[in-house]
């Protein structure tokens, strides 16, 4: 039975609303600091325990399992750091995310690197390290033949090269992403297994089923299969459903190439979160129980598992908290003016209906403030009528110097920073308790200055476009 949510829920409110009155108290919050993120250590460890523990009881005793964190949820080298102390690894689809996982520490055994554009280079690199890699289309496996030959008979796992297949490579794991094609969730932009989804191999088209089985005889150095069948917005039947399609597809492989080749299943993550209330839900044992259910082969340890889950790690530990400039009235409707917009919630005030975010009302002193509810919009500072974190929201009434707190966005939000208006990136802080019944915090990025928002939009090249340069130079 899943633990009391419900319980872990109001804790976890109890100990962001804690966090946010004493970084007011603490200055982090302010005139001088209009908006913070908050992330909550605890619930972070708490999340990473509760995955681990999740399929290990539904697993075989000693099935390898690599639990790997979607880096682009939450790139903070700091929580890459905290969830590799958990036992958790991390899934990058870029160069830049290889790079904030390798300055975590956590090992190159531990990375699994996922994109649909990897380079030349950026695969030369994952091979040098031994970096699993999830080949997502034909000419990316080309490409791998050519690296793999390069690396030289130092072949690993034991199956040896046929017909003059390449050896192995000497430590990566390798494999395919496929595409079950079994459709999509109420978000299409989060749904990875639609018919014409720009992820993987489509399993579906004419001949691609084949073209994979006969990819793996050929390569006796294809050990893994991967498919991410979608994320928010995505029902756990049709993630379990994506699963049970690899399965059936490494069971297809094997049989035809006689032998156990395909090893280890990459079934993604996807696993929804609660954007409506304070509970964790669906939990990760709810999930894991249903893929015992429905892929009961899975339960028999046949294959290893990894897994890369993202937002579901995060996003209930994270909070954005913004200063209430102004509170005026437009057309009798009260508008809360705060430094909370666009630029740290791009989704929501893209696709408010897509991507809703629970508000939260705190007074001047950072306490939750009471009062009757109203009607209000929750609005950002950036310079168009949509920058909206809530629209028409019923509130205890936001007035100027307190604080509106958008929930659930430890995954995907203040870590995203869009550069509207040239708003500077807030600062980010992990908190927990101070030993002496408060609470500490910890910088886990600084906030941007005006200096470097100037840095970055070319304030070291004023005169570039107004000197006259020979072409060419610099």
């Amino acid at each position: 039975m899943d633990h009391d949510v419900e319980a872990e829920a109001r804790e976890r409110a109890a100990r962001r609303d804690e966090a946010v009155r004493a970084a007011v108290e603490q200055g982090l919050l302010g005139p001088d600091a209009a908006v913070v993120g908050l992330l909550d250590v605890r619930g972070i460890r708490e999340s990473a325990a509760a995955l681990r523990t999740a399929f290990e009881a539904v697993l075989a005793p000693g099935t390898p399992v690599l639990h790997a964190f979607a880096v682009k949820a939450t790139p903070l080298v700091p929580v890459l750091r905290l969830l590799h102390e958990e036992g958790i690894g991390a899934e990058v689809a870029s160069p830049g995310e290889l790079a904030l996982a390798r300055a975590a520490g956590v090992p190159a055994g531990r990375i699994v690197l996922d994109s649909p554009a990897k380079t030349p280079a950026e695969l030369r690199e994952a091979l040098a390290l031994g970096i699993a890699v999830n080949a997502d289309n034909p000419q990316e496996l080309d490409r791998l033949d050519a690296l793999v030959r390069a690396h030289g008979p130092r072949g690993a796992g034991g199956a040896g090269g046929t017909g003059g297949a390449p050896a192995a490579p000497a430590r990566s794991p390798l494999g395919i992403r496929v595409n079950p094609q079994i459709g999509g969730g109420s978000i299409g932009a989060t749904s990875t297994a639609t018919e014409t989804s720009k992820f993987g191999v489509a399993l579906r088209d004419e001949g691609a089923r084949e073209w994979v089985v006969r990819a793996y005889a050929e390569r006796p150095w294809l050990t893994r299969l991967h498919a991410h069948t979608g994320s928010q917005g995505v029902p756990l039947p049709l993630l379990a459903r994506g699963v049970a399609e690899t399965y059936a597809l490494a069971e297809e492989i094997n049989a035809r190439v006689g032998r156990r080749q395909v090893d280890t299943l990459d079934i993604g993550g996807g696993l929804p979160v609660n954007f409506a209330g304070e509970a964790t839900a669906p939990t990760y044992a709810r999930y894991a129980r249903l893929l015992a259910e429905r892929v009961p082969g899975l339960r028999a340890g046949r294959y290893g598992l990894v897994t890369e889950f993202g937002r579901s790690l995060l996003a209930k530990h994270g909070t954005v908290v913004a200063r209430v400039e102004y509170a005026k009235r437009s057309g009798g409707r009260r508008i809360a003016v705060t430094h909370a917009g666009v630029q740290v919630a791009t989704r929501t005030v893209y696709a408010p209906g897509a991507w809703p975010l629970r508000i939260a009302a705190y007074d001047a002193q950072g306490r939750p403030k009471p009062g009757p509810e109203v009607v209000q919009d929750v609005a950002g500072p950036a310079c168009f009528s949509g920058d909206l974190l809530a629209e028409g929201r019923a509130l205890p009434a936001l007035e100027q110097g307190d604080y509106a707190a958008a929930l659930d966005t430890g995954a995907y939000y203040f870590a995203h920073h869009y550069a509207y208006n040239s708003l500077a990136r807030p600062g980010i802080y992990g908190f927990g308790p101070d030993g002496a019944g408060g609470v500490a915090f910890a910088t886990v990025r600084e906030p941007q200055t005006v200096a470097e928002v100037v840095a970055e939009s070319g304030g070291a090249h004023a005169s570039a476009l107004t000197t006259p340069r020979a072409p060419g130079s610099r």
